[in-house]
């Protein structure tokens, strides 16, 4: 039977490479979008096809004889099967946010990479994990609404930037960057755990088996207790989004939402701050997998080092912008977040016992 993927972004690229892998003897045809405007006529050395233009001429028989996965965020998926529906494709089925966690699992299992926490033995020792969720004045309402695991805390990112609040927590208490949000997105949010909650305790064999971390209204990890349970007992240092591929690398992804000259001020920066990185950095631009989201959990000790890494060279891009951060708004240090822990665990990985998870997207 003929398979067809439906999306063209780094979801669907993600399950078409897996599927490549784990079932070789399934052909993908192509990918379907609803328009072509803003999507690859080629992806992973398969056309992407408009769906009006590839339904034209096809027979009944044909459309039968066709499976269309669903490779999208979970949101728009109904709509996507109406749409089908309505071009004669009955034979469909979403890559849910459940289904896709089996598949990276099964698939970066089998290539040795990107190592997934499901796959270590569960331990015995339950660690302390708090999971900072940032908020906003602005989001929408979930129809998703399910209670939170009692690690994760709410907390409001940008709330010097309004007098509404939507949630217990504020990351304008202390010390902050909390009037910065409109550049820095969600990690106003983290800056705040680093500055306020990732104190040096007395006893590093403690901190060992502390987690903080950083996750989204939207998107956030999915635990189950046993996944908590393989953190400290498997001396897991960080827990990742499993990256997702762009093509042909994941400069040209980030060349829609950043500014050429923001990213000669990044490389700038970090030339001045770490000469290391700043020699790293153009291999890593060069590949395919990107972090997304700045969704994290690690080890109170790795957070606070991540942090002190991470501040300081966004803060001299804000200096280095043209214009510079304080006389603009345009989320563009947030993006820049994503590219940054891409370059730190993935230089890091060697040194760092680095794992992942599903990055689940809540509607």
């Amino acid at each position: 039977m003929k398979l067809v993927i439906y999306g063209a972004q780094g979801y669907a690229l993600g399950a078409c490479e897996a599927i490549r892998t784990l079932y070789p003897r399934r052909e993908i045809s192509c990918f379907l979008v609803t328009h072509m405007d803003g999507n690859a006529s080629v992806l992973g050395g398969i056309p992407v096809r408009e769906l009006s233009a590839y339904a034209q001429g096809m027979s009944v028989k044909e459309k039968r004889e066709t499976e269309v996965l669903i490779a999208t965020p979970e949101q728009v998926q109904p709509d996507i099967e109406e749409t089908l529906e309505n071009n004669g494709f009955r034979n469909h089925r979403r890559l849910t946010f459940a289904r896709h966690a089996e598949l990276m699992k099964l698939f970066h299992a089998r290539l040795g990479r990107f190592l997934p926490l499901s796959a270590l033995p569960v331990g015995c020792h339950m660690p302390f994990v708090r999971m900072y969720m940032a908020k906003s004045h602005v989001d929408k309402p979930l129809r998703d609404v399910g209670g939170l695991p009692d690690y994760v805390f709410p907390i409001q990112a940008g709330a010097a930037c309004s007098d509404m609040r939507v949630a217990d927590l504020a990351d304008n208490i202390g010390e902050h960057i909390s009037d910065r949000n409109g550049n820095y997105c969600e990690l106003t949010a983290l800056y705040w755990i680093w500055k306020n909650k990732m104190e040096t305790s007395g006893s590093v064999d403690g901190e060992e088996r502390q987690y903080y971390g950083l996750c989204q209204y939207r998107r956030g990890f999915d635990f189950t207790e046993d996944d908590l349970l393989r953190l400290a007992d498997n001396d897991v240092d960080v827990v990742l989004p499993y990256p997702l591929p762009y093509e042909p690398d994941i400069h040209a992804h980030h060349e829609r939402y950043i500014r050429e000259t923001d990213w000669r001020a990044l490389l700038q920066a970090l030339s001045e701050l770490q000469p290391e990185y700043a020699e790293a950095f153009p291999e890593i631009l060069g590949q395919q997998y990107l972090y997304n989201y700045n969704v994290i959990l690690a080890k109170k000790r790795v957070l606070r080092d991540y942090c002190t890494w991470l501040f300081p060279v966004l803060m001299r891009v804000e200096e280095l912008s043209v214009p510079k951060g304080s006389e603009r708004s345009d989320r563009y240090l947030g993006y820049m977040g994503e590219t940054l822990e891409t370059l730190y665990f993935m230089k890091n990985a060697e040194r760092l016992n680095v794992v992942h998870g599903e990055c689940r997207l809540r509607v």
